[in-house]
């Protein structure tokens, strides 16, 4: 096979090929090659760098995110763990002085009725002491009245025991 203008021809089934052309069609494709790479694949290249880079930033912020929840529920739970125990020591401290002032109270009211008791019974003892006097002041007036009238009369041991019967009489009448 030859050609007519001097360029090589290589003999195909459909047809032949020349050198020339391919020669060209793999320039062409070397240089599309090439012009992808230089304004696509370049550029495309670096919006998915980017795009790694956000998603990677994304996932760290998520961590970040998770972590700092996470420690917040724990200085959360801290917090209320601390809170019951402030409750339960209010509470406990409520219930001492609860029990103190019950104390106090019962302590006091004793005192106050000691008191009262104690009063009564140094009224009681004034106003036995006043009887005791009133009593002996009327005995004293009794054995004088009774000496007197013994002293005007002479009584026989029947007139000194009606006598006596009668003033004792007197005394409970003016009680």
């Amino acid at each position: 096979m030859h050609s007519s203008i001097g360029v090589p021809v290589i003999a195909a089934s459909v047809g032949g090929l020349q050198v020339g052309d391919m020669l060209t069609q793999l320039f062409f494709f070397l240089l599309l090659l090439w012009l992808l790479k230089k304004f696509a694949w370049g550029p495309l290249l670096n919006v998915m760098q980017k795009r790694e880079e956000h998603v990677a930033g994304e996932i760290e912020a998520a961590e970040q995110d998770r972590a700092e929840a996470e420690k917040a529920r724990t200085e959360a739970n801290e917090q209320l763990k601390q809170t019951k125990q402030e409750a339960q020591k209010i509470i406990e401290d409520a219930r001492n002085a609860g029990q103190k002032q019950e104390k106090d109270i019962i302590a006091s009211a004793r005192q106050e009725a000691d008191r009262i008791k104690e009063s009564a019974q140094e009224e009681i003892e004034n106003e036995k002491e006043k009887a005791i006097q009133t009593l002996q002041d009327k005995v004293a007036s009794l054995s004088v009245l009774i000496a007197s009238k013994v002293i005007e009369k002479e009584i026989s041991e029947q007139d000194q025991e009606e006598l006596i019967n009668e003033y004792i009489k007197e005394v409970g009448e003016e009680q």
